[in-house]
């Protein structure tokens, strides 16, 4: 009765069929029920005027957040901070989820709003990740961001060796992550990356920037074209 009722419900939020598995047992889902419907309290609490109530974990930290819009079945983790301070904010699609202990800046100085970051439809952010949007981030719809990835869509300045590198300024050009992508564990990506649709990228690979072309597999520092996935 209690994985029925589990079934219709995240089916209904997800807007596809889900199963959960028969072997898990009722004490752990009742646990993970009581555990959600406090984080949709949290969610109401933190946004009570907004169409859509999130799923909020303890300890969230939430900044500017009339410059953060989401869509329907948001769920963000323990311990995540979000700072939407930005020109664009932050754009989150429906069915995205937010891994614990993530962190979210779009403004790295005070001196110069940074850009923001837009998130597609169906797209899961890992634990432990760092999102520098200063520059802009973009991220499609279906996409899969692991565990301890780090974006940072800006760049320092450092042609001049006189003059101390803090103070010859940044430049931004912005990420780009295409849809249906998966990006492995601990993947860097720098200023400047466009990852074209259906891309994997190993784990651990560094991204330093320019196109990676639709349907490939990267890995390495830096990444370089492994194969293609129809290979």
């Amino acid at each position: 009765m209690l994985k029925t009722i589990l079934n219709k419900y995240i089916s209904g939020i997800k807007g596809e069929a889900y199963r959960v598995d028969p072997q898990i047992r009722p004490g752990y889902l009742l646990h993970l029920m009581l555990t959600r419907v406090l984080m949709k309290i949290r969610g109401k609490m933190y946004f009570p005027m907004r169409q859509y109530a999130p799923f909020i974990g303890r300890y969230v930290t939430l900044k500017a957040k009339s410059s953060f819009q989401f869509g329907a079945g948001l769920s963000i983790g323990n311990g995540v901070v979000i700072d939407a301070l930005s020109t664009s904010g932050i754009r989150l699609g429906n069915n995205v989820s937010v891994g614990y202990a993530t962190r979210i800046e779009c403004t790295g100085n005070l001196r110069h709003l940074g850009k923001g970051l837009t998130v597609g439809d169906n797209v899961g952010l890992g634990t432990d990740c760092f999102y520098g949007c200063a520059g802009g981030i973009r991220i499609g719809d279906d996409t899969i961001i692991g565990n301890f990835v780090s974006f940072h869509s800006e760049n320092h300045i450092y042609a001049d060796p006189t003059i101390p590198i803090r103070l010859q300024g940044v430049t931004h050009q912005g990420i780009v992550i295409g849809k249906n992508c998966w990006i492995g564990a601990k993947t860097t990506i720098l200023d400047g990356t466009i990852v074209g649709d259906g891309c994997i990228i190993a784990a651990g690979a560094v991204l330093k920037g320019g196109m990676y072309n639709a349907n490939g597999i990267y890995g390495g520092v830096p990444a370089k074209l492994l194969k293609y996935r129809n290979e």
